[in-house]
């Protein structure tokens, strides 16, 4: 990511709420999207809540994609995009079973005959 004018963090960023092993090993993000992370995840963070000023077109493109999402062109805007996505949105949750409850239950008694109830 030396081609880009996005100033480096002034600390490597890292969220131990959402992401407390690390961005890589979570799972969702790769080597590359998590080096993007820590490296300007601080500036980014700065930019979005605007304790920092853009200093370049670079840094207000990415001010302009926070507020439509759909104009990111850098691989920089689309990891902060997934990141925030990931981090604040809504995580899903994937059950092994289908139904939450057997539809018929069948009692037996302590011989293992079938109890029919009336």
């Amino acid at each position: 990511m030396s081609d880009t004018l996005f100033r480096h963090g002034k600390k490597r960023f890292f969220d131990n709420e959402k992401f407390p092993r690390g961005f890589a090993k979570s799972g969702d993000f790769t080597l590359a999207e998590e080096e993007i992370l820590t490296l300007y995840g601080d500036t980014m963070q700065g930019l979005e809540t605007g304790l920092i000023e853009p200093d370049n077109a670079e840094e207000k493109h990415f001010i302009k994609v926070l507020e439509n999402p759909s104009k990111a062109k850098s691989k920089l805007e689309r990891v902060w995009l997934k990141y925030i996505q990931l981090a604040r949105g809504r995580k899903r949750f994937h059950t092994l079973n289908g139904r939450s409850k057997p539809e018929t239950v069948e009692d037996y008694s302590n011989d293992g005959t079938l109890v029919e109830e009336d």
